[in-house]
Parts: C-alpha cells; structure tokens; sequence
C-alpha cells in the first residue's frame, strides 16, 4: 500500500493525472494526497486499514514481461558480443551503440583496451570462415548476419570477433553474395 501512494504522489508531483484518474483517485482524493508528506507513509504502512484494491491486467502484464526478456536477451548478447571483443563499428550497425556506450560497457565488463586493426586471417582460416558466413548469408546481398550467427562463428572458428567482422565486410564489400555462382571462397592473399 506504502509504495501504491507513493506512486500516487509521484504522479501527483509529475502532474501525471490520467494516471491518478486510473487509480480511482478523485478530484478529493488528490488533494488528500497533495497534504500526505514521506512520515506519514511509514504511519500509513502500520495501521491495519487497506484503501487499495490492487488487480493485476493479464492483457498489459504478459506483453510487458515479453519484452523485458526481450530487451534481457538483447542486453545479453550485446555483453557476449563485448567480452568476445566485437569492434564498436559492429555494435553500432548491429544495435545502434554509440561510442560512449560501448566504451562504457567494455570498462564495466573489463575488457581489455583493443589497439590496432585485427590481424588478418589466414588462407586455411579464410576458407573456413568463407563457408560459415555464406552458408549463413543466404541470398542476403548486404552479407550482414544476425549478432547470434555471428557469434556463433567466433565460437565455432575461434577466430577473433574483429576478424570475423572485418573479413565478412571485405566478403560482402566484394559482392560475393551478389547473384555469384561462384561458390569458391575468397582468399585473403589471392589466388588459390
């Protein structure tokens, strides 16, 4: 009941009324509500009168609670993606994480500082990630993988995350989804 009023006199304070209205609060019933202070609260929280009739809306509650595991699973995967060292130009095209944010987030999940560019793969490990990702791109021209598939193949590859990103751009910047029936991997160093 003590956090129920409390949220009452939040919407008061905010001048949220629509909300007030749907709590039942009347025109009286507001301005009981604007004389109530903090200590009388904790008074109201020992007396053993109950002013609330609290019902739970089945219809509200159940896509709510979908999208909070929704939004769970995506702050999830945004710390997989992290700790395996996904470059923030990824996280930006993948989720929309702006520098600040990334940054932040590699600090709180204590990730090391990345410096310089990824090494490049070689021809062996080329081959493999060439399979994965286009086994995995489809007819997609973009090339752009779901942030499951793509960590599905730093951990199927061991490849590193900043790898695996910059060799698929150079995948997808070369246009080999592009209606090519050529179903030949490219090298990173050239000729087979």
């Amino acid at each position: 009941m003590t956090s129920v009023l409390l949220y009452a006199m939040r919407c008061l304070a905010e001048g949220d009324q629509s909300s007030l209205r749907h709590m039942n609060f009347g025109v009286k019933e507001i301005e009981s509500l604007r004389q109530l202070q903090v200590a009388d609260l904790y008074r109201i929280g020992s007396l053993r009168a109950h002013c609330l009739d609290i019902a739970l809306n089945r219809e509200v509650y159940w896509p709510m609670i979908g999208n909070l595991c929704r939004q769970r699973e995506i702050e999830d995967l945004i710390q997989a993606l992290i700790v395996a060292d996904a470059p923030a130009e990824m996280m930006q095209v993948l989720f929309g994480l702006n520098q600040r944010d990334y940054t932040r987030l590699r600090r709180l999940l204590m990730v090391d500082p990345a410096v310089g560019r990824p090494p490049d793969v070689d021809d062996v490990a080329s081959h493999e990630l060439w399979e994965r990702w286009s086994s995995r791109a489809d007819d997609d021209t973009s090339g752009l993988l779901t942030a499951e598939q793509y960590l599905d193949i730093h951990q199927e590859t061991a490849l590193s995350m900043r790898a695996i990103w910059a060799q698929t751009q150079r995948f997808a910047e070369y246009g080999h989804l592009n209606g090519s029936s050529d179903t030949a991997s490219p090298l990173v160093g050239g000729d087979e």
